[in-house]
C-alpha cells in the first residue's frame, strides 16, 4: 500500500473517515490525499470571465480556509497530506482522483444509518461504490485506532470472485486479520440445496487454487445475513466484491455492496471486480 485518498467534506463523518485513514497512514508509512470538491455552480460559471475567475477565486480561498480548519486535529501533527481542491459537483469524481494518483484505497465516511429503507439511488456513497475501481473503505462512526480482528467475506461463490477475494486476503495480511468467508442462503425462491453450494465452493475453492472453508449462513434476505453473520462472529468489517453497474439491475453484489456500505454499521470494504 503506497497511496490512501480521503474525500472531504467538512462533515463528522468523513472526520471518522480521515481518522480511520491517518491511523493506516501512519501504520504502513503511505501517503495520504485530501480531496475537496467546492462545487461551484452554474450559475457562476455563466458570468462574465472576469465575474467567473474572482467567484472561483473567492470559493477556493473559502475552502482552503476551511481545509486548513479542518485538519487541524492532534493525530494528523507530524504528518505530512497533499491536498487537492477541484470545482467538482459529483462524488463520482472522487474514483477518478483516486484512479489518476495510481491510489491504493479510498477512505470515506458516510452517515446512511441501519435498515434498508436508508439506502437511496444517488447518495454520495453510492456513487462511489458503484464507480471506483480502487478499494473503498467506508466508515460509519467514529474509530480511533481502527484494529481489525476478523474480517468477513460474503459473495455467491462465482469464479469471478476469486480476484476480489485475493484482494480482501492481502488487506487482511495487512492488518494481521483473520479471514471469514461467508454464503448467505436466503429462504423463498433464493433458497439453493447444501448439494448445490457445495458444488459452488468446489468450483471457487478450483479457481482460486486453495483449500477455503465457506460457512453457509441461513437467513430471510442476503443483507440480514450478511450483517447477522458478522455480528455473530464479532467481526470488525465486511468485504464485499461489486460489480458497479449502472442503474438499480445491478446483478447480486453490486447492489448488496452499494446497499451495505450505506446501511451497516461496520466499516465496509468493497472491491470492483
Amino acid at each position: 500500500m503506497n497511496t490512501i485518498v480521503v474525500p472531504v467534506d467538512f462533515s463528522e463523518h468523513s472526520e471518522y473517515a480521515l481518522e480511520v485513514a491517518a491511523n493506516i497512514a501512519k501504520r504502513f508509512k503511505v501517503k495520504l490525499i485530501l480531496f475537496h470538491m467546492i462545487g461551484v455552480s452554474g450559475s457562476v460559471l455563466a458570468k462574465s470571465e472576469l465575474e467567473e475567475q474572482e467567484e472561483v477565486k473567492y470559493y477556493l480561498k473559502l475552502a482552503r480556509e476551511k481545509l486548513a480548519a479542518f485538519l487541524d486535529k492532534p493525530y494528523l501533527k507530524g504528518m505530512v497530506l497533499e491536498t487537492i481542491i477541484q470545482n467538482l459537483k459529483d462524488f463520482s469524481e472522487v474514483a477518478a482522483v483516486a484512479q489518476e494518483r495510481q491510489a491504493d484505497l479510498i477512505v470515506m465516511g458516510s452517515h446512511g444509518t441501519s435498515g434498508l429503507s436508508t439506502f437511496f439511488v444517488g447518495s454520495n456513497t453510492e456513487k462511489v461504490v458503484r464507480t471506483s475501481e480502487t478499494p473503498t473503505l467506508v466508515i460509519k462512526s467514529k474509530r480511533t485506532n481502527f484494529d481489525i480482528g476478523t474480517i468477513v467475506f460474503a459473495n455467491d461463490l462465482q469464479p469471478e470472485y476469486v480476484l476480489a477475494y485475493q484482494k480482501v486476503e492481502n488487506f487482511a495480511r495487512l492488518f494481521n486479520a483473520t479471514l471469514k468467508s461467508v454464503y448467505i442462503n436466503t429462504v423463498g425462491s433464493g433458497f439453493r440445496s447444501d448439494s448445490q453450494i457445495q458444488d459452488d465452493i468446489a468450483r471457487f475453492v478450483t479457481a482460486l487454487g486453495k483449500e477455503v472453508h465457506v460457512v453457509i449462513y441461513n437467513d430471510y434476505n442476503i443483507e440480514l445475513g450478511i450483517y447477522n453473520y458478522a455480528k455473530s462472529i464479532s467481526a470488525n468489517l465486511v468485504a464485499l466484491p461489486t460489480h458497479g453497474r449502472r442503474g438499480l439491475a445491478h446483478f447480486f453484489m453490486g447492489s448488496i455492496g452499494e446497499k451495505l456500505a450505506n446501511t451497516a454499521t461496520l466499516p465496509v470494504l468493497t472491491i470492483k471486480i
